[in-house]
């Protein structure tokens, strides 16, 4: 496996950071430029707190984009959404600030993101976000997450 430069926290124990803001995003190389591809990250157990109660909220994230010259590295974005486990945020706000985090870290051609939260007070919330058109030609699977529908 050949070494990237500047990447810190691959390869080595990384303590999960504190808070989102703590947490380094790191870019590796597109080993594809000149080919519009698309990368699915899936984070099935996504956890925050609620601001308002301190509670547990829970949540279902796609992440879909078409890298431009660098690529997350996965090991940090796993760090990244790890810090979000004691963190207070609303649903909308912890779900486009994860998009806009990777965005401003490797300046994708596109981006989007789909939070798919489960019920707080009864009412799931799903919350979607992206950077604009993607690239024509693009196959962009459907996220593959159902809508909520309780035990029903």
């Amino acid at each position: 496996m050949a070494k990237v430069k500047g990447l810190t926290q691959l390869g080595r124990q990384t303590a999960l950071p504190a808070s989102p803001d703590e947490a380094v995003l790191e870019a590796a190389p597109n080993p594809q430029i000149g080919t519009d591809y698309l990368i699915r990250f899936t984070a099935p157990e996504f956890t925050s707190l609620c601001p308002m109660t301190g509670q547990p909220d829970f949540a279902h994230i796609v992440i879909d984009y078409a890298p431009a010259k660098t690529i997350v590295e996965s090991k940090s974005l796993k760090l990244f959404l790890g810090s979000f486990r004691n963190h207070g945020a609303f649903h909308e706000d912890c779900t486009v600030t994860i998009g806009k985090r990777i965005v401003a870290a490797i300046k994708p051609k596109w981006l989007r993101i789909g939070g798919y939260w489960y019920p707080r007070g009864g009412m799931p919330i799903d919350v979607f976000w992206q950077t604009g058109t993607a690239p024509r030609g693009l196959w962009i699977p459907d996220q593959g997450v159902p809508a909520y529908r309780g035990r029903g």
